[in-house]
């Protein structure tokens, strides 16, 4: 065993006009949550309770898409998803259609460690939620300001916005033609900010959990990649997996299992694997992930433009980062 490791991010595809405060909001965010999962690694949890740990603190700020700050679906409401896995035993847990659930991604951990089942959605998991007593709060916690401004550019657009943190005064950038498209469909904006986080522990222990808010004027009722094991979120023997991006092409690449798949049946490396993922499931897609293998290796990829990420290792590395 190689000690622990862990990695966060902040989501795939970030605007290369973000404000340089905005960056460094976003970096000082990263840093704190690595911090946190560091201290805790240190203190011997295991794998699953600092994801949990990591992801929550994501959630509560409203910097990223997740929790607190989560986007907007095309009736300017918030639907949440998350999911988390442990690699132990291969046991998750998933939630979708979170709307007053303060921290989704410990829903998801109540769902795999608490229920019969491994996903629960809507009503049916809202009510789970209140049998479970976890803390519950209004709808409108959730929304912030930016949002609110970011839907309506997104209506007067007509489209589906992923990179809603763009500053509202760049209204220009909703009818600027993309080559960007979703099943077809052109995409104005391509940014989407799901948060997740992976770790090793020191006894190869691997975990992945991930959280989002979705996409900008979404449909209700419109389920990504994130709380779908397999493709948003993965974790096994051999290592842990978090991704963000265009959510229908994860699904599709099922591009979290993929990594540990080509690890196992091509013996490929941490690094290799995540870099033979990206390159070959994605199709004409856009993503980024993060991974740790149980040998204490943190790796990351996307093919976008920029991945707000971080990871540290046992050994005293530690690095946050946003572009190539």
């Amino acid at each position: 065993m190689g000690g622990w490791a862990i990695a966060v991010h902040g989501g795939a595809g970030v605007d290369p006009n973000l404000p340089a405060e905005r960056q460094e909001e976003a970096k000082q965010l990263l840093t704190r949550c690595l911090n946190i999962g560091i201290s805790a690694l240190r203190s011997s949890l295991p794998a699953i309770d600092v994801v949990e740990l990591v992801v929550r603190e994501l959630e509560s700020d409203p910097l990223f898409n997740s929790g607190r700050g989560s986007a907007l679906t095309a009736n300017g409401t918030v639907e949440m998803e998350a999911s988390i896995m442990d690699g132990d035993g291969r046991r998750c847990g998933a939630v979708s259609g979170i709307s007053t659930v303060k921290n989704p991604i410990s829903l998801a951990r109540l769902v795999m460690e608490k229920s019969p089942h491994s996903y629960l959605a809507f009503s049916g998991a809202e009510e789970f939620a209140k049998e479970q007593g976890v803390e519950m709060v209004d709808n409108e916690y959730f929304i912030t300001e930016d949002n609110v401004g970011m839907l309506k550019l997104a209506k007067e657009a007509n489209t589906i916005l992923f990179d809603y943190r763009i500053p509202i005064h760049e209204s220009c950038a909703a009818s600027v033609e993309s080559p960007i498209h979703m099943n077809g469909l052109p995409l104005s904006i391509y940014a989407p900010e799901t948060v997740g986080c992976v770790v090793v522990d020191g006894q190869g222990r691997c975990a992945a959990a991930t959280s989002t808010g979705g996409l900008m004027n979404k449909m209700t009722g419109r389920i990504g990649d994130s709380p779908l094991i397999g493709a948003g979120t993965y974790a096994g023997e051999l290592c842990g997996v978090s991704c963000t991006g265009e959510g229908e092409a994860i699904i599709r690449g099922t591009l979290a299992r993929d990594v540990a798949a080509v690890m196992e049946y091509k013996e490929l490396g941490l690094q290799d694997a995540v870099d033979y993922v990206i390159k070959k499931r994605l199709d004409k897609g856009f993503a980024g992930l993060i991974a740790v293998s149980n040998k204490g290796e943190v790796a990351y990829g996307f093919n976008c433009n920029g991945m707000f990420r971080g990871c540290a290792t046992e050994d005293g590395f530690m690095e946050v980062g946003i572009w190539d």
